[in-house]
């Protein structure tokens, strides 16, 4: 992985350095001894490369000096001038000026490469982050899907009570609606005139002073009946049973219906079977 900054960077460097020598010795030795200008132009490299030998040191050992970057840039501009000065002499000044910008970027690429060693990691701290990345990815997966199983399961339990609650609704409807019809056709029955005393009395004619209106049944807890003593509960003749029937239904006015006669009747603790308090009471209405 370093190669892939640093080759790039040595052979700019080398590129630029030929470059930069071969143009002052072409230029400078027309009006100099060629030695001299060679002197000049391995000044200018050698300065170049030994504040870039410098930089990488302290680049090593985890430094850096801004004193000795200014000089690198100092003679990269200084070769670059160079290279731009030559090429404006020149009959054809295109050329030159095309390979006058190598300096500026060999000094870039060196840049380059120090900013990769400054944030470069090694395998273990990659594999690391690698392994952290993937099991954060791995937990957002799984939390992901919990949830959406949470939501399903959640939308199929409110679909199933909303539709168990549309049922038990439509049910109390219809039953409402039954009862309601039931309801009046009793209160038709209760009102007509003819229909009321054949509810009333189905043995005799029964007038109106005498036997009270029938009434719809009453929805709802109503006392109960007391049990029948121990016996065959046929200890009462018949007379007795019809006086005692007669007396206990005009005990109150108006005069009390068959059930709350029946009710006082065993709450007294008088015996008869049902049949038989039926058949006498019948028989004191008659």
């Amino acid at each position: 992985m370093k190669a892939k900054t640093v080759l790039p960077a040595v052979a700019m460097t080398a590129v630029s350095m030929v470059l930069t020598l071969a143009v002052v010795v072409m230029w400078l030795g027309t009006a100099m001894p060629w030695p001299v200008a060679l002197v000049v132009g391995l000044g200018i490299d050698g300065g170049w490369l030994a504040t870039l030998a410098y930089e990488r040191r302290l680049a090593a050992q985890g430094d850096h000096s801004r004193a000795v970057t200014a000089v690198g840039w100092c003679f990269g501009a200084v070769a670059t001038g160079v290279l731009v000065a030559h090429a404006l002499g020149e009959d054809s000044p295109g050329a030159w000026l095309a390979v006058a910008w190598l300096p500026v970027a060999a000094k870039a690429l060196w840049l380059v490469h120090g900013l990769w060693e400054r944030t470069a990691l090694t395998p273990v701290a990659l594999d690391a982050i690698a392994g952290i990345q993937q099991e954060a990815r791995d937990e957002a997966a799984v939390a992901r899907a919990r949830l959406r199983a949470e939501a399903a399961t959640e939308e199929t339990r409110l679909t199933a009570v909303t539709q168990a609650g549309a049922r038990v609704a439509r049910v109390q409807a219809e039953t409402a609606a039954t009862l309601a019809d039931a309801w009046s056709t009793l209160e038709a029955a209760r009102r007509g005139e003819d229909t009321g005393r054949a509810l009333t009395s189905v043995t005799a004619r029964v007038t109106p002073d005498v036997t009270p209106t029938w009434e719809l049944p009453v929805w709802g807890p109503v006392e109960p009946v007391a049990a029948l003593p121990p016996g065959d509960g046929n200890a009462l003749p018949d007379a007795a049973l019809d006086e005692l029937v007669d007396e206990i239904r005009h005990s109150q006015t108006p005069a009390l219906s068959y059930r709350e006669m029946a009710i006082r009747f065993r709450a007294a603790g008088h015996s008869a079977s049902e049949m038989r308090l039926r058949a006498a009471w019948k028989r004191v209405v008659a």
